[in-house]
């Protein structure tokens, strides 16, 4: 058994234990111009077992940043029920008969209690990035379990509808800021060649999460569900706790000894980890050489460009209508004839998300993230146009026309392309852009105003949907949402550069900028 979590060096008497005693995650970026298009995904996508555990050469060892990554990106498990939390949930709190709490819960504000976690999310997200930057992004995220459980606890043993409603603020509050340091994390531990891949996770547990809660939430008491998810953020806590600061935020802290530490322990003792940390501190010793406010700082065309796509992506997202989509889920089946109950369809949609999330965890370092967003963009147009089509006959012809009834399969289908194609390009892509094109010195603040923006948008969609449906009809918002992501397909097209494997100074230059070795024979 001994044997089994050492590895042999030199001699027998020099073993390394396997995981190096995990703690140490790494930044994650092996600047060499002589860099491996790794695959990303293990052995199904060119990543040996032994290359897990073992260095070869300067490619340093996978295993702990994937084991780093899970851990980060529980966090976004717990956020994944908080948002599938209220899909089984209020279905039963607004029943007449209901016996889940001691108090009546009215449509309206069963509408709030769903939809505040979008402003608690988008009120933390631009105060959590300073806060990452000023204690670390281990800290943060450890630091974010309390309000979590402290809003599970209060959704739990909630006596009144203003507890509920602050309980999900809360959790909200916590679950946005996830959002933010999680990704950010994950992209700094990660080496180039397998960040997308680690950088898919966030999206893929927020979508085993949401499942989680549709399974769990539609047949077990609200009580036991509460109590489940209120489990989930401590058992973070605990996992997370021995997992490490990122290289990168101790360079720029100054604290180059645990940097080297962390990386050793991450890429294993034969990985040239010297090169990579000089690289670290040459690029945090420029940025403090040129350390401005972030307005002087977005001044410059890369870090503009790189906040406007990253910007541009969120909107994409939560414009394509995919919250529309999943939130009537349910009435979608029912519209095509289909017999298959509320909670059953909901599964099936969930379970739907998680396969195709983790397929793109599986391509997204092999076709990469262009690829994937225009594949993404055009099948979800596709698609929209396709329900639209469908609601629209329905609209004109009446449900039992025989054009209507001759299409009855168009919904089933069109929606689970729909959710596929999301949960391939535009669910996790647009997340791990910031970590891809920004530099260190507007990474938070991108992220974060992002997250903002993305929150705020869902709140507004998700608002708005129903009274935009009787205003214009149903067949009419699909086709406005089909023409979105034809104007995010263009843009994709012509703006969006393939962060794939690409190196800090790679991304940079093929967003108008100059090697940073240049810049600086300038001065």
């Amino acid at each position: 058994m001994r044997s089994s979590l050492y590895r042999r060096r030199g001699s027998d008497s020099e073993r390394e234990p396997l995981l190096a005693a995990i703690p140490a995650a790494g930044l994650g970026h092996n600047f060499r111009d002589e860099r491996p298009e790794g695959n990303g995904t293990m052995a199904d996508m060119g990543v040996s077992q032994a290359e897990l555990v073992e260095p070869r050469g300067n490619n340093g060892r996978k295993l702990p940043q994937y084991l780093a990554a899970l851990a980060a990106t529980l966090g976004a498990l717990a956020a994944g029920s908080m948002l599938g939390w209220s899909a089984p949930v209020m279905v039963k709190l607004t029943d007449p008969n209901s016996t889940d709490y001691d108090f009546p819960v009215t449509k309206g504000q069963g509408d709030w209690i769903s939809s505040v976690i979008n402003l608690g999310a988008a009120f933390i997200c631009f105060p959590i990035g300073l806060v990452m930057d000023a204690i670390g992004r281990k800290k943060t995220m450890l630091l974010l379990v309390l309000p979590f459980t402290l809003g599970w606890l209060l959704i739990t043993f909630g006596n009144s509808v203003g507890m509920l409603i602050a309980g999900r603020l809360i959790t909200g509050v916590a679950g946005g800021a996830f959002c933010v340091t999680a990704p950010a994390y994950t992209s700094e531990i990660a080496q180039d060649s397998i960040r997308g891949t680690l950088g898919s996770y966030f999206q893929l547990m927020i979508t085993i999460g949401i499942l989680f809660a549709y399974v769990v939430g539609g047949y077990a008491s609200v009580f036991v569900f509460n109590i489940l998810c209120t489990c989930i953020p401590i058992i973070f806590g605990i996992v997370f706790f021995f997992m490490p600061e990122s290289p990168n935020y101790l360079v720029v802290k100054g604290k180059n000894d645990e940097a080297r530490e962390a990386l050793i322990r991450l890429r294993g003792s034969a990985y040239d980890v010297d090169y990579e940390l000089n690289n670290l501190k040459s690029r945090a010793e420029e940025n403090e050489r040129n350390k401005v406010s972030y307005i002087s700082a977005l001044k410059k065309k890369t870090a503009l460009k790189a906040l406007l796509i990253c910007y541009a992506l969120m909107v994409f997202q939560q414009l394509s209508g995919i919250n529309a989509v999943i939130f009537n889920t349910s009435q979608i089946f029912s519209d095509a004839g289909a017999t298959i109950p509320p909670t059953i369809s909901t599964i099936i949609i969930g379970v739907i998300q998680v396969i195709a999330t983790f397929i793109s965890s599986l391509v997204v370092d092999k076709l990469g993230r262009r690829i994937l967003l225009l594949l993404s963009a055009l099948v979800m147009c596709v698609c929209s146009t396709a329900l639209g089509v469908y609601f629209f006959l329905q609209q004109t012809h009446g449900s039992e026309a025989d054009i209507v009834q001759a299409i009855t399969w168009l919904p089933l289908v069109s929606l689970s392309l729909f959710i596929i194609a999301f949960s391939l390009g535009f669910g996790p892509i647009p997340w791990m852009m910031a970590g891809d094109l920004c530099q260190i010195d507007i990474k938070a603040f991108v992220g974060s105003t992002a997250g903002t923006l993305n929150w705020l948008l869902s709140f507004t969609v998700t608002s708005t949907f129903n009274s935009l449906n009787a205003a214009i009809g149903s067949g009419q918002v699909f086709w406005m949402f089909a023409g979105i992501m034809l104007i995010g397909f263009v843009f994709i097209f012509f703006v969006i550069p393939e962060t794939k494997g690409k190196s800090v100074d790679e991304i940079q230059v093929l967003l108008g900028g100059e090697p940073q070795q240049r810049a600086e024979e300038k001065k």
